[in-house]
C-alpha cells in the first residue's frame, strides 16, 4: 500500500472524503419519515441486515453506547417500529425486533433513495457510469470495516 498522507494518493482520499460525506448528506434530505432522526433509521438498517439483537449487539454495531441504544430502542418502540422480546438464552435480556412498519419504511426509504442515485447516475456517461459500478463493492467494503 502506498503513502496515503503525500501527493495523489493523499488527494484521493481527501476527495473520496468529500464526496463521500456530500452524496451522504443529500441522500439523507431523501427521508421518507422526517419524524426518525439519522441514527434511528440506522438502527432500522441494521436490524433489517442481520436481523434480531440485542440492545448491546446494537450498541457495538452502531458505534454508540449502551445507554445511548437503550433510549434510541426505547424511542423506536414507542414508535411501534421494534418490539422487544425475551432472549431465547438470557432471560435477563431482551432483544429487540423490528416490526412489519419498520420493514415497510424502510422499503420506502431505499426505494426513494435509489431513484434519486439513479437520477444522479443518468448524468453520467457510460464510462463513468462503468467505473461506478465497479466501485461500488469497494465502498461497500470501506463502509462495513
Amino acid at each position: 500500500m502506498s503513502d496515503l498522507t503525500h501527493g495523489d494518493d493523499a488527494a484521493a482520499v481527501n476527495a473520496l472524503r468529500s464526496a463521500v460525506m456530500r452524496l451522504s448528506r443529500r441522500l439523507k434530505h431523501q427521508r421518507v419519515d422526517e419524524s426518525l432522526s439519522p441514527t434511528e433509521m440506522s438502527v432500522l438498517g441494521t436490524l433489517a441486515r442481520f436481523g434480531t439483537a440485542t440492545p448491546g449487539e446494537l450498541a457495538r454495531k452502531e458505534h454508540v453506547q449502551p445507554p445511548s441504544m437503550t433510549r434510541i430502542v426505547a424511542l423506536l418502540e414507542a414508535k411501534g417500529l421494534v418490539r422487544l422480546e425475551p432472549h431465547p438464552e438470557d432471560r435477563r435480556q431482551k432483544v429487540v425486533t423490528q416490526t412489519e412498519q419498520a420493514e415497510a419504511m424502510l422499503e420506502e426509504s431505499r426505494t426513494k433513495r435509489n431513484a434519486f442515485l439513479a437520477s444522479l447516475v443518468e448524468g453520467l456517461d457510460e464510462d463513468e457510469w462503468a467505473k461506478l459500478r465497479a466501485a461500488a463493492p469497494v465502498l461497500e467494503k470501506l463502509a462495513h470495516l
